[in-house]
């Protein structure tokens, strides 16, 4: 059976029992998932290849003790793990993080797109770029929560455990950051249209 055909936890497994390639291909299959998560929190493209780096010698350590719990998924889990060494980053900095994007970096090249016209890319590209300026125009709190769910694939009781409030004040800002994504898109489709 081939790596690329097997679970997260199936590739978990082999490499517990001593053949690397397991960890290899997760690293592979969930990269950039991980980097993007960290790299939107910490805005340095050199402090998140450290941390993605620090992230995974936390894994591999967790998992060669045995200790990693079966009932989680391979990647919230590994997403959970960046974003705890991404807060004690900045407690030793004594800053608090800021989730945002910088220019350059796509959060949507994570995602992939195949057998579409030169047409329609040149429409998803441009709606890309419109909903990344609207994403930063978010407060940090319903943008946090909005990137965690959609790019980190987060749970909200993870998402809520993370950045420390209850589950409803994750959902509340979920639900606040999707409604202000709407109106911000109804502005621009009626100054379209004008």
């Amino acid at each position: 059976m081939k790596l690329q055909a097997k679970t997260d936890q199936e590739l978990v497994h082999q490499y517990i029992s001593g053949q690397e390639e397991g960890l290899e291909e997760l690293i592979t299959r969930h990269k950039s998932k991980i980097y993007t998560s960290i790299y939107l929190l910490v805005k340095d493209s050199y402090l998140a290849e450290d941390i993605f780096q620090d992230t995974f010698i936390k894994v591999i350590n967790t998992l060669k003790a045995g200790k990693y719990n079966e009932e989680g998924k391979f990647l919230p889990w590994v997403i959970r793990i960046a974003h705890n060494l991404v807060i004690d980053h900045f407690r030793k900095e004594k800053r608090t993080p800021v989730v945002t994007n910088v220019e350059g970096f796509d959060i949507f090249e994570v995602l992939k797109f195949y057998d579409e016209s030169m047409e329609d890319r040149m429409v998803r590209e441009q709606t890309h770029k419109d909903l990344k300026a609207m994403i930063q125009l978010l407060p940090s709190e319903q943008k946090e929560v909005l990137i965690m769910r959609h790019y980190g694939d987060l749970s909200f009781k993870e998402i809520a455990d993370i950045t420390n409030v209850s589950i409803n004040t994750a959902l509340g800002r979920m639900r606040y950051a999707l409604n202000n994504l709407r109106k911000m898109m109804q502005t621009k489709e009626l100054s379209i249209r004008n």
